[in-house]
């Protein structure tokens, strides 16, 4: 089971901001990143500046515009940064799994323990839609689409049933995203191992193929 089925593979997006060309720069351009995404978690863009990002990050205004033209353009490098690492923690832990089952298992977990070391992932999504429509549709598209790649794969195996894996990977994102807001976000706690067996139970025996009799 391949990293890749879970969208690990770079897409190509216009970026205007700058890539760092040494150690000390991409430093730089990492510290203004954490510090956005604090900011835009607690205080929401409309509310954010590019002071409030600046002074979070103990680094110079005019430093900050060496590396993003704008605000806008530091959320979008952002949204991105996020859904490349989310989608790279995942890969990493169903690296070698057995069947896809195990991959479900390992992702899922691996989805809630991002969440836990980023919990403003979810306002900052949210507020992509009115802060850029296409970036907004962009996160999930591009989330589904190494997943949508997984699912066929075990389809075609005959690990799950034939379905329509489009559907089923929009479904079963909406499921951990809500799990992961219903105890990691609002209660700041671990996935319970008893609701994570029961969402796998709820995925699973729907999509394991029928027995016939």
């Amino acid at each position: 089971m391949s990293g890749k089925n879970w969208g690990l593979e770079e897409v190509n997006i216009t970026s205007k901001s700058f890539q760092a060309k040494t150690s000390r720069g991409e430093a730089t351009r990492q510290k203004l990143l954490a510090a956005a995404e604090e900011i835009f978690g607690t205080k929401g863009y409309f509310r954010t500046s590019v002071v409030d990002i600046t002074l979070k990050a103990g680094v110079a205004q005019g430093t900050f515009y060496v590396y993003f033209p704008g605000k806008k353009d530091i959320f979008e490098e952002l949204v991105k940064e996020l859904s490349h690492n989310l989608r790279q923690e995942i890969s990493q832990a169903v690296t070698s799994v057995k069947n896809r089952m195990e991959a479900e298992e390992r992702g899922l977990a691996a989805f809630f323990a991002f969440i836990k070391e980023h919990r403003n992932l979810y306002r900052i999504v949210q507020e992509a839609q009115f802060v850029d429509e296409e970036l907004y549709k962009w996160y999930y598209r591009r989330f589904a689409q190494g997943y949508i790649k997984g699912l066929e794969g075990a389809m075609a195996s005959g690990e799950f049933r034939n379905l329509d894996a489009e559907t089923v990977a929009y479904a079963l994102i909406g499921m951990a995203e809500f799990l992961g807001r219903r105890w990691v976000l609002w209660e700041e706690r671990e996935m319970p191992q008893e609701a994570l067996e029961t969402a796998l139970t709820l995925a699973m025996q729907g999509l394991l193929p029928r027995v016939k009799s």
